[in-house]
């Protein structure tokens, strides 16, 4: 298992409030790391490197349609944080609280902007 992968599973999935998790390199438009059993295909890479790199304000006005679900629903959410070389994504369903995922994801984003990510 890679540092990136074990970085993912420590500070995310450990939680308990986040569900799945991946790192996308936001250069090759390609899944560097992935939380097990989150299988990411190059069209739902496509989606958020689309979504959020490039239309963050529309993405988050309407939704995002991301592995055959709509995350504009209120049981499931998703959570990208961009930084330099990756799109961090994360998931959160019923039972889990959303404000974790966030904050979660979000330190772990800073964590990797600090390291040059």
């Amino acid at each position: 298992m890679s540092h990136l992968q074990n970085l993912l599973l420590d500070t995310l999935l450990g939680t308990k409030h986040v569900d799945s998790a991946a790192l996308i390199k936001l250069q090759e438009r390609s899944l560097c790391v992935a939380s097990p059993g989150f299988s990411v295909m190059p069209s739902d890479v496509g989606t958020l490197v689309n979504g959020f790199a490039k239309n963050p304000l529309q993405t988050r006005r309407e939704g995002l349609y991301f592995k055959e679900m709509d995350y504009k629903c209120e049981n499931n959410g998703l959570v990208v944080v961009k930084t330099h070389l990756y799109l961090l994504v994360a998931t959160y369903t019923a039972g889990m609280y959303p404000s974790i995922c966030v904050e979660a994801t979000e330190k772990l984003g800073e964590y990797l902007r600090k390291k040059g990510n």
